[in-house]
């Protein structure tokens, strides 16, 4: 029996303090971490700790901005390769 997937990801977002918290999404920050979750005080830490172990923000101008998400579900067509 396989596992079960997190529903959740722990996304950490470093945006410039420029941009207001609100306009900080994935799109338009600086640097990025996700980690799956599966919880949503597991996905607060997991973040933060991410975050932290990969010496986020560092730096003047910089903040970090912390949000869980739902797990989006994508399907994949494998196309067959020529060789």
């Amino acid at each position: 029996m396989g596992s079960v997937m997190p529903e959740l990801l722990a996304v950490a977002l470093v945006c410039a303090t420029t941009l207001s918290s609100v306009d900080c999404s994935r799109d338009t920050a600086l640097d990025i971490i996700v980690a799956p979750a599966h919880s949503a005080m597991e996905c607060l830490m997991h973040a933060q700790a991410s975050a932290a172990s990969a010496g986020l923000p560092g730096g003047e101008g910089r903040y970090l901005k912390v949000t869980c998400e739902r797990r989006t579900k994508l399907a994949a067509v494998a196309e067959p390769v020529d060789h």
